[in-house]
């Protein structure tokens, strides 16, 4: 077995973090830790197991000899053993240091130009950029100090050790839960599901409702339609039935004012017998109402239930205003509050404050420790409705924060874009454009022209274009985009197109095919299904600039595909990739214009966000012609009359669509239902028609086949799964048949219906329901019914789902928002990104005094994402 070094450095790092944080405390707070003798003898075995050198593995069994009994030891001693074996470690890092350098996580900070303050520099030549910081280690990260340096643009850059210039209080908060008192490795399990993994995490995690348990009313004054929160002892606790038969499960409590029913209708009996029995004191929270049929008796359907310890007098939970946190299976509320309140208590007063003190003066804002408890576990003098609300004066604070950082990170990006150089100066004259224009059998609409203006424009600057191309579906990006490639190709250069799938790229290849051929322009099609000796050739072609558009999916950007000449690349995203492409070309050397084209329209505040550093062009404006597609909300006891409208549609000589919706979990399930619908279709309600079967299991040359049939109108309906959700383009069809329009997502929905209505026939786009369905699920479909608008339906879906959902972490290129809302906080948000801009124009490189610990704060904030951010 060879010795793998860095894998070994690897664990020793990982052991003495929680060592280092707990030589930092005093004796008193040594007891905190829990269960570091059980993780520590796991990791130095660990590294035993991986066979270092013989005096290394002496000393690793002597660092773990130390660790017996330490759990049980008294504070005094666990601190000397722990500064034995930090010495242990620290003799065995420099020691593989002296031979190797151990990667340190360098950052790379723009240099000033030329005249500006802040001296230093190494004279190696790079594009200014953010600090390049690695992932945490763990899942999917880089190795460690992986720093990405583009060619030299006339800009230095420094390098700075990110491993010094982080403060103290960063380390403390990065330590484990586990080793916290009151949690231990099962409790740890649990609060990962919240997302709580170290001492920050459960910091930011906020309480998503506060209580008023200064004065509980009593069960006699409780108010029916209204959210009550009270007190009382558990009289009856027990399943029974309705007189219908249907199971219940029913808690009475009761006061000395009189009594209220809990009722559950979906639970798991041994568990609610076991833990709630009669004798005990609750804390119930929910919606108060009557029951004509028992009486008129209060009720509370599915409460939140909080036990109350009789003996005890808990301040914590009773007798203030209380904060209720989110909720996970085997960790109740008073549990999490306790271990909350602890890390408060612990941990607050080191919170680093960022934000510049001038800036918290001049904006009135709360100093980061007073935030964080106040936002916990809020005073007495607190306003309710501002707490639930998330309007608090401890709520501005934090939200602020994250969105100042969230900017500041985009202010940089899009003040290193400004710097760069262009690369590639266009020296055509639109000839090509021009030629293709000719042969269109339709006029650009006005919106379309001025967006193109905007690219020339763009494409006429001493800077690199980096373009946000919105429009809702059918708008004509596609052409507008094609347009803008031959200019590129006129002046001698390579141009290509990235699309989401596999599908969408073919049908950009058909498209683009056809109507440039006789231009004289050389088209290619390179996906991840093309192998071989054709892949080989295609490969030779665009390395050597025989070809002039290349088209493909995210093929185009791996390893061993290189252009001669590259200067323009297209993104058709649909929020699935984007950032990540531009940012990967850019790694590989290739400085491209670029124009990320959006399927989907963005609301304005994500694109605000999202796309903070990118120019941005909207094709407000449909082509002439253009009828509105009717949307009708259909269910299954009304599928004949769905069935008559396409039947009339198809003996008119138009086409079809049915779609099945195909989710991970259930695809072969779901594939099975979409053959059995292909087949009832052809054999029992269109038998006069032919009907294809689209699906992602099909092999690309039969996917295309089928497509191509479809086109051409050998083929009158397809039944497929949602890979028709971008990139089709049949004008001819005029019909789609949604099923289980419930299962799919608003803007997917949006995405589907756009494939019809592409003609001057009347579209219908049927939505086929299935209950039960969630109340998310009837406001996706009912927007869907209400508006043709792109724009307001991505308002209405980001309203629905929230911002993190809405893009998808993997997607959005950017620090996670645990506190702020994009919607609720708009103000906030402008606010931030006006001083964060502001802050940058001033001090572009962060290198203030009065800045360190917002560099520092930007940094750990934006680290995770930076392969994401990384573009210009």
């Amino acid at each position: 077995m060879v010795f793998d070094r860095d894998r070994f450095i690897e664990i020793l790092q990982q052991t003495r973090r929680p060592l280092q944080f707990a030589a930092r405390q005093n004796v008193g707070k040594i007891a905190v830790l829990q269960d570091l003798e059980v993780r520590l003898r796991e990791w130095l075995e660990a590294a035993m197991a991986l066979q270092p050198p013989t005096d290394m593995a002496a000393s690793l069994e002597a660092c773990r000899r130390l660790f017996a009994g330490f759990d049980q030891a008294d504070p005094s001693t666990k601190l000397r053993v722990i500064t034995t074996a930090l010495s242990h470690l620290d003799h065995l890092l420099a020691r593989l240091e002296s031979h190797a350098a151990v990667p340190r996580d360098p950052v790379a900070v723009p240099s000033p130009a030329p005249g500006e303050g802040v001296g230093g520099g190494n004279g190696k030549t790079a594009m200014p950029s953010l600090p390049t910081i690695p992932h945490r280690s763990g899942r999917n990260a880089p190795a460690s100090g992986q720093a990405i340096e583009p060619p030299a643009a006339g800009h230095a850059a420094r390098r700075i050790d990110a491993s010094t210039a982080s403060p103290p209080s960063s380390e403390i908060f990065s330590q484990s839960m586990q080793f916290i008192k009151g949690v231990g490795p099962n409790r740890a399990q649990m609060l990962q599901r919240l997302g709580i993994e170290t001492i920050g995490d459960a910091l930011a995690l906020l309480p998503r409702r506060y209580e008023d348990r200064t004065n509980l009313k009593l069960i006699r004054n409780l108010e029916v339609g209204r959210q009550e929160t009270f007190a009382g002892m558990i009289l009856v606790s027990g399943s029974s039935r309705t007189g219908r038969g249907r199971r219940l499960y029913e808690i009475i409590v009761g006061d000395a004012t009189g009594t209220l029913r809990c009722l559950w209708f979906q639970f798991h009996e041994t568990y609610m017998r076991q833990r709630y029995r009669t004798g005990q004191r609750l804390i119930v929270t929910g919606e108060v109402r009557i029951n004509p049929y028992s009486g008129h008796r209060k009720e509370v359907h599915h409460p939140d239930l909080e036990i109350i310890d009789a003996e005890e007098h808990e301040p914590l939970h009773v007798g203030r205003i209380v904060p209720v946190y989110p909720a996970t299976e085997g960790l109740h509320q008073k549990t999490l509050r306790t271990v909350i309140k602890r890390i408060v208590d612990e941990f607050a007063d080191q919170a680093p404050d960022c934000l510049p003190p001038a800036l918290r003066e001049r904006l009135q804002l709360l100093g980061a420790p007073q935030a964080l408890r106040e936002v916990h576990f809020p005073s007495a003098a607190a306003d309710l409705e501002a707490l639930n609300h998330w309007s608090s004066e401890a709520h501005r604070r934090l939200v602020f924060e994250e969105f100042f950082l969230l900017e500041l990170g985009l202010a940089l990006r899009q003040r290193e874009t400004s710097l760069e150089e262009r690369a590639v100066a266009y020296g055509g004259t639109g000839v090509l454009a021009e030629r293709l224009r000719a042969r269109l059998p339709f006029r650009l609409t006005t919106a379309q022209e001025r967006v193109l203006a905007e690219i020339g424009e763009n494409l006429r600057r001493p800077h690199p274009m980096n373009r946000l191309l919105q429009g809702d579906v059918g708008s004509g990006k596609t052409i507008v985009a094609l347009l803008a490639m031959l200019l590129a190709i006129e002046s001698g250069f390579q141009a290509a197109i990235m699309a989401p799938t596999e599908i969408l790229a073919e049908q950009h290849y058909r498209t683009m095919q056809d109507l440039v051929q006789t231009l004289g322009v050389r088209v290619v099609l390179l996906t991840s299904g093309i192998k071989g000796r054709r892949r080989r050739e295609l490969l030779e072609t665009i390395a050597a600039g025989d070809v002039d558009l290349i088209v493909g999916t995210h093929t185009l950007i791996q390893e061993g595909v290189e252009f001669k000449a590259l200067a323009l690349a297209v993104i058709d995203e649909q929020h699935r990739f984007g950032v990540l492409q531009r940012a990967t070309l850019k790694r590989k050397g290739y400085y491209p214009d670029v124009l990320v084209m959006t399927a989907t329209p963005i609301p304005r505040t994500l694109a605000m966000t999202v796309y903070g550093d990118l120019d941005v062009s909207i094709i407000d404006e449909l082509p002439s012609g253009r009828l509105p597609v009717i949307t009708r909300l259909c269910y299954d006891n009304r599928r004949g009359e769905s069935y008559d409208l396409m039947r009339g549609a198809l003996r008119q000589g138009r086409q079809v669509y049915v779609v099945y919706p195909l989710i991970e979990e259930s695809e072969k399930m779901d594939l099975r239902a979409a053959t059995a619908m292909a087949e009832q279709l052809q054999h029992e309600v269109f038998p006069e028609f032919r009907i294809g079967l689209l699906h992602g299991r099909l092999k690309s040359d039969e996917k295309e086949q089928i497509m191509r049939d479809f086109s051409a109108g050998c083929l009158q309906v397809l039944v497929s799964t949602t890979i028709v959700e971008v990139g089709v383009d049949v004008p001819n069809a005029s019909v789609m048949l949604v099923e289980h329009a419930e299962r799919f997502g608003l803007a997917q929905l949006h995405q589907l219906r756009g494939r019809v209505g592409r003609s001057h026939h009347q579209a219908y786009c049927l939505l086929m329901a299935n209950f039960p369905m969630s109340e998310e699920a009837k406001q996706r479909l009912q927007a869907l019914t209400e508006s043709h608008d792109g724009f307001v339906i991505a308002e209405r879906d980001l309203d629905i789902r929230g911002p993190g959902e809405f893009l998808g972490t993997r997607q959005s290129g950017l620090p996670e928002l645990r506190v702020a809302h994009l919607i609720h906080d708009q103000r906030i948000l402008a606010e931030a990104r006006r001083e964060a801009f502001a802050l940058v124009a001033g001090d572009p490189y962060l290198a203030l005094p009065e800045h360190a610990a917002l560099r520092q704060a930007l940094i750990h904030r934006w680290q995770q994402k930076f392969e994401l951010m990384y573009v210009g």
